[in-house]
């Protein structure tokens, strides 16, 4: 239907039409167009709006300037206005959910459903220890919850007789004063009294009326607070549904830092799904017991975790919540709080910090080191310098080959020998060439997986367990306040001096089919006795398992390292029991990619990663020679006695001859207990003498020590034989003068 057969028309006025001849120039004449008025129901179907068939025909022309602009414009103003709608009902809905969880956390104080979440957490934890206490604990706070019910309504019952009593005060107070000033001619008279009690009255009812036109207002206030922290809280979880989430995001700086925030999306992601459950659909409010700060080079948190979710299975998706927080595995370290069951401690590195060198290790190039003190070997996490301690310490190290384990037992050996008083031992029951640039400054060095190693490896261990029962009553004989060596009793007597004892790839011994179950005896006799006889022991192997390792070795050690391990057996090993369900793992490092990099225990409050200073010993370069010659400078040129060689005797002493009076009328006697008598015979020679000492001596004088009965011993008989022929040697050599 045409506009002009539904409505009236205006007043229509008709000009005359141009004719070609109108074109033309006219010579100064001016010509006029007379419009003429036409009624409205004279206009033809021709003169109306209707286009001729000719024009309908023509294209409409648009103004290239205005060509596709209407279309254009609706292409951008659509996603805008979209996006305004989605964005309008998503915080909205951040809005209204947020009051909801602000309430429902208030009322899951209120009613004790929080200490219920952390009850779980510590069962599916296994910490029921820590849950009966926080049952305890939630007995007790309902049995206040009901006493302050109690108080509270005996309260309101006494209210009545309270006002009641208080007005029957206020009354009498009145009528004596009234009366007084009834009987009184000058002041107040009777009427002016209660006239005053009433206005009083009337001001205390003004000001309540007055107060309370302000409750609303604080109501409304308090009522905002609620809703923006429900708001925030909303907001920073980021959970509103698909349909108005917003579109195209993309990581920012603010991502790259752990904040609550980004801990919390990488949790939503983690794949597990009770906590995907708890945060997405249960309006789960995340309880922040450590919010997230700077700490050294990397960032700390602490969150109270929902139930049904342990820090363990959080543990088992690390590499999924490294990658969600763009960081690499060995970057992110979730744990648990020994003393906070339920609770998250995460540790977020910067972006490929451990991934960079370690710094060079402080003593390379000057300094020396007090046992008594300690040695730097690492840096933590944090990047801060880690120590380690000789006197009354023990370290037990385990990793994979390839973990890096030896770069620690190089930097605790080589800080021992910048202390002069220290004397090393080392048994390597494998070829290893590791402690060869060490020879020089070590005591005893022996190497080999043969035989003969293992007895050697045996011999020292008999010797050790004796040796720390010396010492233990030499430190009850001098007395003191503490029976332990101190720097000034090894300096006045060299019995005590410091030793540092190494077994490494000691699953060799622990496991061998004859001396396997006493070498494990012996080893954790040592390792319980020895920390206050300033004798430190470290036990290294590449297997850390039950077999391989005695059960009560990791809780005796003080130090515990675990370098790349390949299963949670192991770890805890190592570590010890439960310390992989803990977060506390090894099992995500990897051998020849972490290199170095261990988690430890022992070493500060709490276990953690540390990565060992790397002091190198490869072709065409030798940090180590360096030291060790300092080291030897330190000892004044006093170079300990090389491996099989007999220590330097005074010119009085007669090794041979002190064998032959300590066996006696013995015809055989083990080597342990040989050296044992040599020791108390003439301590200040025979001391520091080991099994290769022993054996090297008798084997020069063709008696050297066989085995009887499984054990090592020295026939008395092949002594005497031996001086008896050298002391026949030596005279044809005077009568041959």
């Amino acid at each position: 239907m045409m506009p002009h057969e539904e409505h009236a028309m205006g007043e229509v006025i008709r000009f005359p039409h141009r004719t070609t001849t109108d074109t033309e120039q006219s010579d100064g004449q001016v010509v006029r167009a007379v419009a003429e008025r036409i009624d409205p129901d004279e206009v033809t179907a021709e003169e109306s709006g209707s286009p001729s068939p000719e024009l309908a025909e023509r294209p409409r022309r648009v103004p290239p300037a205005l060509a596709g602009k209407a279309k254009k414009a609706a292409r951008e103003a659509l996603p805008v206005g979209k996006q305004a709608v989605k964005f309008t009902a998503r915080h909205g809905y951040y809005l209204a959910g947020g009051a909801f969880d602000t309430m429902s956390s208030v009322y899951g104080r209120w009613t004790g459903r929080d200490i219920d979440a952390q009850i779980a957490a510590a069962q599916a934890a296994g910490e029921y220890g820590t849950a009966a206490v926080l049952m305890q604990q939630r007995t007790e706070n309902r049995k206040l919850f009901l006493e302050r019910l109690q108080v509270w309504g005996k309260f309101l019952i006494r209210v009545p007789l309270i006002l009641a009593g208080l007005s029957g005060v206020v009354l009498a107070i009145t009528l004596i004063t009234s009366v007084v000033a009834f009987i009184r001619p000058d002041g107040m008279t009777f009427e002016d009294v209660w006239i005053g009690l009433f206005d009083a009255l009337a001001a205390g009812f003004d000001f309540v009326v007055w107060a309370g036109s302000w409750a609303p207002w604080v109501g409304l206030a308090v009522a905002l607070g609620v809703l923006v922290k429900g708001y925030n809280t909303r907001r920073t979880l980021a959970d509103a549904p698909a349909w108005i989430a917003p579109e195209n995001t993309t990581p920012s700086d603010r991502d790259v830092v752990p904040d609550e925030g980004a801990i919390l999306n990488a949790l939503k992601h983690l794949g597990f799904a009770p906590l995907t459950k708890a945060i997405v659909k249960d309006n789960w409010v995340p309880r922040w017991v450590s919010p997230t700060t700077r700490v050294g080079k990397g960032y700390h948190t602490q969150l109270m975790l929902p139930e049904q979710v342990t820090v363990e299975e959080i543990a088992k998706r690390k590499d999924v919540l490294a990658h969600n927080l763009l960081r690499k595995p060995v970057e992110v370290w979730p744990t648990e709080p020994k003393d906070q069951a339920g609770v998250l401690d995460l540790w977020v590195a910067d972006q490929g910090i451990l991934t960079k060198p370690v710094d060079p290790w402080p003593l390379l190039e000057d300094g020396t080191v007090d046992y008594f003190k300690g040695v730097p070997v690492a840096v933590d996490a944090r990047g801060d310098l880690v120590t380690g301690r000789l006197m009354a310490a023990n370290y037990l190290i385990a990793g994979i080959m390839g973990s890096g384990k030896s770069s620690l037992v190089i930097a605790l050996l080589l800080g021992a020998m910048l202390d002069p008083l220290a004397d090393i031992d080392v048994h390597v029951l494998a070829y290893n060439v590791d402690y060869d640039p060490m020879k020089p400054r070590l005591r005893t060095l022996v190497k080999g997986d043969d035989e003969e190693h293992i007895e050697a490896a045996m011999e020292t261990l008999r010797a050790l367990v004796s040796e720390v029962s010396e010492r233990g009553r030499i430190l009850e004989d001098l007395g003191g306040e503490e029976a332990k060596v101190t720097r000034d009793l090894a300096k006045r007597d060299k019995r005590l001096r410091p030793r540092v004892v190494v077994f490494d790839e000691v699953h060799e011994l622990f496991t061998h089919s004859k001396h396997g179950k006493e070498a494990k005896e012996l080893a954790l006799k040592v390792t319980k006795k020895a920390r206050k006889t300033a004798i430190t022991m470290l036990w290294i192997t590449p297997d850390a398992d039950a077999n391989s390792l005695p059960r009560g070795i990791s809780k005796t050690a003080s130090n515990r390292v675990a370098y790349a391990i390949n299963d949670h057996q192991g770890n805890d090993a190592i570590l010890g029991t439960g310390m992989h369900k803990r977060g506390y793992s090894a099992t995500t490092l990897v051998a020849g990619e972490d290199i170095g990099t261990a988690m430890a225990a022992g070493f500060a409050k709490v276990p953690g990663l540390i990565r060992s200073f790397h002091i190198r010993k490869e072709k065409g370069i030798d940090e180590v020679t360096p030291v060790v010659q300092r080291a030897l400078a330190l000892r004044e040129g006093q170079q300990p006695p090389a491996t099989g060689v007999a220590p330097a005797e005074d010119e009085q002493a007669d090794p041979l001859a002190d064998i032959a009076t300590v066996l006696g009328d013995t015809p055989r006697m083990r080597t342990q207990e040989v050296l044992q008598r040599l020791t108390e015979h003439n301590p200040a020679v025979y001391r520091g003498w080991t099994f290769a000492d022993l054996r090297a001596l008798l084997r020069e004088a063709d008696a050297e020590p066989y085995k009887s009965g499984g054990n090592m011993v020295v026939s008395a008989d092949a002594v005497h034989q031996a001086i008896t022929e050298r002391d026949n040697e030596t005279d044809l050599d005077e009568s041959g003068e």
